[in-house]
Order: C-alpha cells, then structure tokens, then sequence
C-alpha cells in the first residue's frame, strides 16, 4: 500500500475536467491526483509551494551549519570590526 500525502484526493479523470475547480474546492489544502488509486503527483497552491520551498532551503542551511559548527578545528576567528 502507498501512502498518500494529502486530505483531499481526486481521480484523473475528474482532475482533467476541471482542474480549477478541483483546486478552489479544496479550499488551499494539497490535492493527490490519483491514477488507477495510486498518488499520480499533487496539486499545491503557489504560495504553499513556496513556503515548502523555503522551508527545503532552511534545512538545508541548517544541515550546513551543524556540519559547520561540527569542525571547529578549522575556524578562523575574524573580528566584526574588521568586516
């Protein structure tokens, strides 16, 4: 069985009629599209996908600063004047 990411499904074929209208009904939540019942892609709003986006990019900043911070032995100690 294939988990699916999101409360609001519909099929394909209903998706292929109207997809604006799928998207207004679902009322700014995610849509799985499913195609013979399995998770063909999903459907986000603009401004979810850009804050999934962000989201994607902080981790990645923070996973950088851990490995950062991680291997103290080649810092260099700068002066914030001298910046």
């Amino acid at each position: 069985m294939e988990a699916i990411f999101a409360d609001v499904t519909v099929s394909m074929s209903e998706f292929k009629k109207n997809p604006a209208a799928v998207l207004r009904e679902a009322n700014h939540r995610p849509v799985a599209v499913l195609n013979h019942n399995r998770a063909a892609f999903y459907m986000v709003e603009p401004r979810l996908f850009e804050a999934m986006m962000e989201e994607l990019a902080d981790q990645d900043l923070y996973r950088k600063a851990a490995i950062r911070l991680a291997e103290k032995s080649r810092a260099v100690e700068v002066d914030i004047d001298d910046l």
